[in-house]
């Protein structure tokens, strides 16, 4: 049980950190960057903001997933998380993955269309897959943690 509770605080302790890098990236880094880089005319003007605005709301997502983990993490500690609350959670995560891979589909598809070189849409590719296999082992979770909720509400009835 010693070590369960180390993961815990430790896996806070790390959300928090990361909570708190995302916010600096959020409020000063990418706005900071496409703007350098709109002057640098890597950018056209057109999409600073458009850039901008989708890469914060990714950031928003991520943030989303570390807040619900957060409070999963809750539920785990009270030995609570085999309950209907934990679903709640999940299925935000649910929701923050899908609406991050909806948009990065969209810009996937924008720049593939526009693109003269390959690299971008490959790495836009690269992370389309890699949040595709992320939201399906969600789902496959999510599944889970129904069958062990259901199991355990069975088991504390015959109790």
């Amino acid at each position: 049980m010693t070590s369960h509770r180390w993961a815990v605080t430790t896996l806070r302790f790390l959300l928090v950190l990361l909570f708190a890098i995302l916010v600096f990236f959020q409020l000063y880094y990418f706005p900071k960057e496409f703007a350098h880089r709109t002057g640098l005319g890597l950018i056209s003007p057109g999409l600073q903001w458009p850039a901008t605005i989708t890469t914060m709301f990714w950031v928003l997502c991520v943030q989303a997933v570390v807040v619900c983990i957060w409070k999963l993490l809750t539920l785990v500690a009270r030995d609570r998380i085999f309950s209907e609350a934990s679903m709640i959670w999940v299925n935000i995560i649910m929701g923050a993955l899908a609406a991050g891979w909806i948009t990065l589909l969209g810009v996937f598809l924008y720049i593939g269309f526009r693109a003269t070189d390959p690299a971008l849409p490959l790495i836009l590719a690269l992370f389309l897959a890699i949040l595709t296999v992320v939201s399906l082992l969600m789902l496959v979770m999510r599944a889970l943690l129904r069958q062990a909720t259901t199991l355990r509400s069975d088991m504390e009835a015959v109790i």
